[in-house]
């Protein structure tokens, strides 16, 4: 009986985080009829290949004015002289750097602070050189989130290419599942993170909060570290419609994924405790449901297997219904029931990425 009870409260809450956290509550913003100039930051270090691929789709946005600041983060291949022929085609596009073998702990945090300062607007829009908006109106619609005067935050959802990997299915779903999770609890006024593949905010706003000065020293956390500093709920929008979007390449292999991963995971300690205590509560009490799930089922009476079978199924048709509407809403692939494997392992690979990690370069 007290294990049947403790699965009840841990599948109450279950219900309670998904409907609360992770059900896009779509508004209709129109694109702002006074769009102020923007300037859009790229950090690329050795990315010649990708800023080919990827930059144009910046310069042909239908955006009144707007500059794009590239930079070259230390790059050893031919990054450099594929900004020069950007820079000599078109007067919106600049260009700084940071020197090679730069003392600190990331270059690229020192990056985002140099086209800070050499940016001309006051609104800085952020985006990878392995990045493609999801339209000629991304700019527009990320520029959307700033209608309200008291706005300095705009968070966007950040999307993967696809490909027919295991490993690609894994990325997707992660990815939909943080971003919905991020999403959903700024929606809620519990900002907590951004990704930098997609992110937006005041020039003014980062130097009155001495940018990244207190989080040198990490390698990751241009994005998330920052957010979790600065974003409250009156100053940070999330931004969800389909123009918003950006994709952007994937790890291809497993090795790489794992690095990323860890490095990612390499901040979390340094989140605010009310974030840690926020995200600790949903995998610990799913663990916790598939844990009595199976107690239940092998040891249980006939009517608490009932019950934990019955529970199973309910919270497995949720999140499918949840996910997928979430997934559709964002133009990102439908989620399967393969959600189950995922909605178990992946957990405990995060666990493991947490668990003597090491530092790694950007």
């Amino acid at each position: 009986m007290c294990l049947s009870g403790a699965l009840l409260a841990a599948f109450v809450y279950e219900v309670y985080f998904y409907c609360r956290y992770m059900v896009i509550r779509r508004k209709t913003v129109d694109f702002p009829e006074q769009k102020p100039p923007v300037t859009v930051v790229v950090c690329a270090r050795n990315e010649g290949y990708n800023l080919r691929q990827y930059v144009q789709s910046l310069l042909t946005q239908d955006y009144p004015e707007y500059e794009v600041i590239i930079v070259n983060d230390g790059s050893e291949d031919n990054t450099q002289a594929v900004i020069d022929d950007y820079v000599l085609s078109d007067s919106r596009v600049r260009t700084t750097f940071v020197p090679r073998g730069a003392r600190v702990g990331s270059t690229k945090k020192l990056g985002l602070t140099l086209a800070a300062k050499a940016a001309k607007y006051d609104y800085l829009l952020l985006t990878d050189a392995d990045c493609r908006p999801e339209s000629n109106h991304w700019i527009s619609a990320m520029m959307a989130g700033f209608e309200k005067p008291e706005t300095e935050v705009v968070i966007g959802y950040g999307a993967y290419f696809r490909e027919q990997t295991m490993l690609n299915s894994i990325i997707q779903y992660e990815t939909l599942f943080n971003g919905l999770h991020y999403i959903g609890a700024a929606a809620t006024g519990k900002p907590y993170m951004g990704v930098g593949r997609n992110l937006a905010y005041r020039k003014q706003m980062f130097f009155e909060h001495r940018g990244f000065s207190d989080q040198m020293t990490s390698l990751a956390g241009d994005d998330d570290l920052f957010v979790n500093k600065v974003a409250t709920s009156a100053n940070t929008v999330p931004v969800t419609t389909r123009e918003s979007i950006t994709w952007s390449v994937p790890k291809k292999t497993w090795k790489e994924w794992w690095q990323q991963k860890r490095r990612h995971l390499s901040v979390s300690p340094e989140y605010k405790p009310s974030t840690k205590h926020h995200l600790i509560h949903e995998p610990v009490t799913r663990g916790v449901f598939y844990g009595l799930v199976i107690a239940l089922m092998v040891i249980g009476e006939p009517l608490s297997m009932c019950l934990a079978f019955l529970l199973l199924l309910i919270r497995l048709l949720m999140q499918v219904t949840v996910l997928d509407l979430g997934a559709r809403r964002l133009g990102q692939p439908s989620v399967g029931l393969e959600l189950m494997w995922y909605d178990i392992i992946l957990p405990l690979v995060t666990l493991a990425a947490m668990i003597g990690k090491k530092k790694n370069k950007w």
